[in-house]
């Protein structure tokens, strides 16, 4: 598989070449700028898989699609806001957010395999992804749920979720009188729902509120423990490349 990373910034680019390497793959090449990727593409066979950077040191990166026709299967690599994610998610495309995750990394390399072909992202509508990232659209978030219960429904308001987990792959919502419900729906799905000012996902099982911190805990390896009022199935624990985004989230 040939492999290319577009980063501006070297030390970044040299961490995730690092990180992509673990999963037994090989970076051939690393660009740092619009002006070097448009050289480069004009002149080398286009690779399976491109990690793009967004904002680059002289210009968004979308400048090189406008330049070239890329054929090329393309995962972005952003430190872009909450909202401009869920442009992403919203549209299915593949995104890595800065700091890069390992575990996210070997899920976006894993869904590239899958689906075994590079040609799925060459209807990606760069133009339409611009316009989101510098003028995200006003979303109005999730304000409550209805849970099936029996024969009859229940409502549960935003303000009563503790934290939403996923187990044996169903999802479920944990509210603040201790009690728990199954979500017909997925953490990936509900992280595009939930307001990104009061809802973060701190782990792949994880998403908690702002105000369900009872309390925060430095961790092993770098990491932070979130203790939460009733939850206390599992530890709730915030993984290293995500405690800097962590920390700016809660202020």
């Amino acid at each position: 598989m040939n492999i290319i990373i577009i980063e501006d910034e070297k030390p970044a680019a040299r961490l995730l070449q690092r990180k992509v390497e673990k999963l037994g793959l090989q970076v051939n090449t690393m660009l740092h700028s619009v002006e070097e990727s448009i050289d480069w593409f004009q002149n080398n066979m286009h690779p399976d898989l491109i990690f793009l950077d967004i904002q680059l040191s002289d210009g968004l990166s979308f400048e090189i699609f406008e330049s070239i026709d890329i054929k090329s299967a393309v995962i972005f690599t952003t430190a872009y806001d909450e909202y401009a994610l869920r442009a992403f998610k919203l549209n299915s495309i593949d995104y890595l957010l800065k700091p890069i995750d390992e575990d996210d990394l070997e899920i976006a390399v894993q869904k590239f395999k899958a689906r075994n072909s590079s040609a799925s992202n060459l209807s990606l509508d760069f133009e339409m992804i611009k316009k989101m990232l510098i003028n995200p659209i006003d979303r109005v978030y999730k304000k409550r749920f209805t849970i099936k219960m029996g024969q009859q429904l229940k409502m549960i308001t935003i303000d009563e979720v503790e934290c939403f987990y996923s187990e044996n792959k169903g999802t479920y919502l944990h509210t603040f009188d201790n009690r728990n419900y199954l979500l017909d729906t997925t953490l990936e799905q509900l992280e595009t729902e939930l307001d990104p000012q009061h809802f973060y996902r701190v782990s792949r099982k994880f998403i908690i509120p702002m105000k369900g911190i009872k309390e925060i805990q430095l961790y092993s390896n770098s990491r932070l423990k979130v203790i939460l009022p009733t939850y206390k199935e599992d530890e709730v624990i915030v993984s290293r490349e995500k405690v800097n985004d962590f920390k700016t989230w809660i202020g």
